[in-house]
């Protein structure tokens, strides 16, 4: 046996072709040279023959020869076969839906087999799954909402262009109470969520008489944008454009005029109708600072 395996061995290496490259290598030093891929036969160690050999001497040789063969093809006895997805028992329809339905939800298919409501997804649901991104609930105080403008602006870096959304919006309660916010974000519903809590940090009172108009005339200007407001007999209504026109709307004026006078930006034309408003004041708090009834205003 180990006559054999030598003579495999020296076969070997005179068929192999080492280049020059290869020979000065530090893995063909005089430690070894690895031999891949040869073909024992089967009086060699047949698990040997998959791994990489360094070339051996007499002595190893001799012990490797007196070693007992393995015969690869036969399974040890304690091999236990791996069981196959396939050898299950089969599930039914009914059986698959239900494992579906509780990792990802409801399906919109017209059936549920846990009970859940099938086109109103829980919230937390969408959490734990990933499916659809949670909306957040809107705050219930009152105010409702209104959009002036929302603009793509971009902001120039080192790297490029950064791409942002702005969105300017009005809150009010139709009651006397109005405010304006604006807000940037990346996403068109981040920077309406944004400006709208920017709108109610910065609600202001609009001072108005029972006919629902202004107590008196006012003018202001905010940057290069110039607001005049007026008071209205009832049933005037409000005649305003652009963002002027929705600031009234959202505080409740019903009868008003308004002009805006320079520049055309809906932002600044926003906040000069608030500054505008909040130069007026009501009869009975001049009457009060001048220390005389208020029926000698007009006097």
């Amino acid at each position: 046996m180990a006559a054999t395996a030598a003579s495999f061995l020296t076969t070997a290496l005179s068929a192999l072709s080492v280049d020059n490259r290869r020979r000065s290598s530090p893995l063909f030093s005089n430690s070894g040279i690895f031999i891949t891929a040869l073909k024992f036969p089967s009086g060699v160690h047949s698990t040997r023959a998959q791994k990489l050999l360094p070339l051996r001497s007499g002595s190893e040789i001799d012990a490797l020869g007196q070693e007992e063969s393995i015969d690869s093809e036969e399974s040890p006895e304690i091999y236990v076969r791996t069981p196959s997805i396939d050898d299950g028992p089969v599930e039914t329809e009914e059986e698959i839906a239900l494992a579906y339905e509780e990792l990802y939800g409801p399906a919109y298919s017209g059936e549920s087999f846990l009970g859940n409501d099938l086109y109103v997804m829980d919230s937390k649901i969408k959490k734990s799954t990933g499916l659809g991104k949670a909306k957040k609930d809107k705050v219930k105080d009152g105010f409702d909402e209104r959009v002036v403008q929302v603009r793509r602006v971009t902001k120039v870096v080192k790297g490029g262009k950064q791409l942002h959304f702005r969105a300017i919006v009005v809150v009010g309660d139709k009651q006397g109470n109005v405010g304006v916010g604006v807000g940037k974000a990346k996403e068109v519903v981040s920077a309406v969520q944004k400006s709208a809590v920017n709108a109610r940090r910065n609600i202001i009172t609009v001072p108005m008489t029972k006919y629902k108009t202004f107590p008196h005339r006012s003018e202001a200007d905010y940057g290069a944008a110039k607001v005049m407001l007026r008071p209205a007999a009832p049933g005037t209504g409000v005649i305003a454009g652009g963002a002027v026109r929705i600031v009234l709307e959202m505080a409740g004026v019903e009868n008003a005029l308004g002009k805006q006078l320079g520049s055309n930006n809906a932002l600044n034309n926003a906040r000069a109708t608030v500054v505008a408003v909040q130069k007026m004041r009501q009869f009975q708090e001049v009457a009060e600072e001048r220390g005389i009834p208020m029926e000698e205003l007009w006097k």
